[in-house]
């Protein structure tokens, strides 16, 4: 049966929420695996609005399990705020529904008090880090003083890693930083009661997704934020702290690249990014603002507004390449409905060359200028639109050129925030 990895093809924020959730329908299984609460999915069911920032998207599903796997890293204080909201709204009954790899590594106080007091430190020259720990956490796991899930649950384990790692942390924020100390037994005594919590869902993702593809069940893996901002094929410094590109689905729960199928990229119909970096389509202007405006383009764990720009072809072919997508799924086409001409990037113009590849170099990016070629809007609303029929001429034409720039064929297509409000071209689990 097929296994299917679901990737951002941008710089996140592209709605792969609603798309796992709506492929959650096909799915046995539905894996995160890689990011921390950085990361938000919104979903709409009906009229109610469902952000998940750790949890799987597939668990507005009963009877789909959902595994967190080691590739997160995780911040029990969301985590529980995430369980008790979803009890609340009538989800997740059975907690044998959830499952959290062993192996995942906390986000400890440290850890997002180092990341906010060195964003300051930066002022000008800020990264743009939502301040939640989940770079500190990576950087602990890679080296080799990380605190994960398995020694969380065992106290005296537990205690003994803190006294190993905090004079070290403090030093840095005392010294360095001019903060205050974290207080070790304030600590210990907040996360004991985490971990009892945690413990419920303690698991091993690698034998249990093992099993389910034995058993020939349907896999869905879920990324979290977008392809260019993976640590390595991003536009680093600018980037996240994990691997975003589908390689990761299989590095971050333990499961071999042969077992996956299939990569689904999903983009919207124009760009998006929050925080600092190169954009090279970026509108700062009246149109910039439109877009945003009618995306209600906030950020759904930071509420920070969005940077908004034309679709961008040379950066999507960039994540076509690095995580080997055979589909690609365009959202937010509905926000288009209002412009009467709409561009797409098919090139950058860089010290009188065109260029038609993603530069890696940072410094060679920032000063790239689009090239752009126009397309006739549709200046109607498709929002009821249910196949490629329905849809306007222009539309239609609009996403013909959108696979032919990037190389990659539409599998669906969105016309709204609801599940219904979806064009289904192909199903990667048929």
């Amino acid at each position: 049966m097929p296994n299917i990895v679901i990737v951002g093809a941008q710089w996140g924020d592209e709605g792969k929420g609603k798309i796992v959730d709506i492929y959650t329908e096909y799915a046995d299984d539905v894996i995160r695996f890689q990011g921390g609460n950085n990361a938000g999915h919104t979903l709409v069911v009906g009229e109610e609005k469902t952000i998940l920032h750790l949890i799987p998207s597939g668990i507005l599903h009963p009877g789909k399990r959902c595994v967190i796997g080691n590739g997160v890293v995780l911040d029990p204080r969301v985590f529980i705020k995430e369980i008790d909201g979803l009890k609340a709204k009538g989800y997740l009954h059975d907690d044998s529904q959830l499952v959290i790899d062993g192996n995942v590594h906390i986000i400890m106080p440290w850890h997002t008090a180092i990341d906010l007091a060195r964003e300051e430190a930066r002022g000008d020259r800020k990264i743009g880090t939502t301040g939640r720990g989940i770079g500190p956490a990576y950087e602990d796991k890679v080296g080799r003083r990380g605190i994960r899930l398995n020694d969380l649950v065992r106290p005296d384990v537990f205690a003994r890693k803190v006294d190993e790692v905090l004079p070290e942390k403090n030093f840095l924020l005392e010294k360095f930083f001019g903060k205050a100390p974290l207080d070790r037994q304030a600590i210990i005594d907040e996360y004991g009661k985490y971990a009892e919590i945690l413990g419920r869902y303690q698991g091993c993702a690698s034998t249990l997704l093992d099993r389910e593809i034995r058993a020939g069940r349907n896999l869905l893996f879920e990324g979290a934020q977008g392809a260019l901002l993976d640590i390595d094929h991003g536009t680093y410094p600018f980037v996240t702290s994990s691997s975003t590109v589908a390689g990761g689905a299989c590095i971050g729960t333990g499961i071999g690249p042969r077992h996956i199928d299939q990569v689904i990229g999903i983009s919207k119909a124009y760009v998006t990014r929050v925080g600092s970096g190169p954009f090279p389509t970026e509108l700062e202007d009246e149109t910039g603002d439109a877009l945003r405006k009618a995306g209600q383009e906030f950020g759904s764990t930071t509420g920070r507004p969005r940077r908004c720009g034309w679709f961008d072809a040379v950066a999507l072919r960039e994540a076509v390449r690095t995580s080997g997508l055979t589909g690609l799924a365009i959202t937010k086409l509905d926000v288009l409905n209002a412009m009467e001409t709409i561009k797409i990037c098919t090139g950058y113009s860089w010290q009188g060359e065109l260029l038609e590849d993603f530069p890696r170099d940072f410094e060679i990016l920032r000063e790239c200028k689009p090239v752009y070629e126009q397309m006739d809007g549709w200046c109607s609303d498709i929002s009821s639109a249910r196949s490629l029929d329905e849809l306007p001429a222009a539309a239609r034409a609009y996403l013909d050129r959108l696979a032919e720039v990037t190389g990659c064929p539409l599998v669906l297509v969105s016309v709204g925030p609801r599940r219904d409000q979806t064009i289904q071209i192909s199903n990667p689990f048929a």
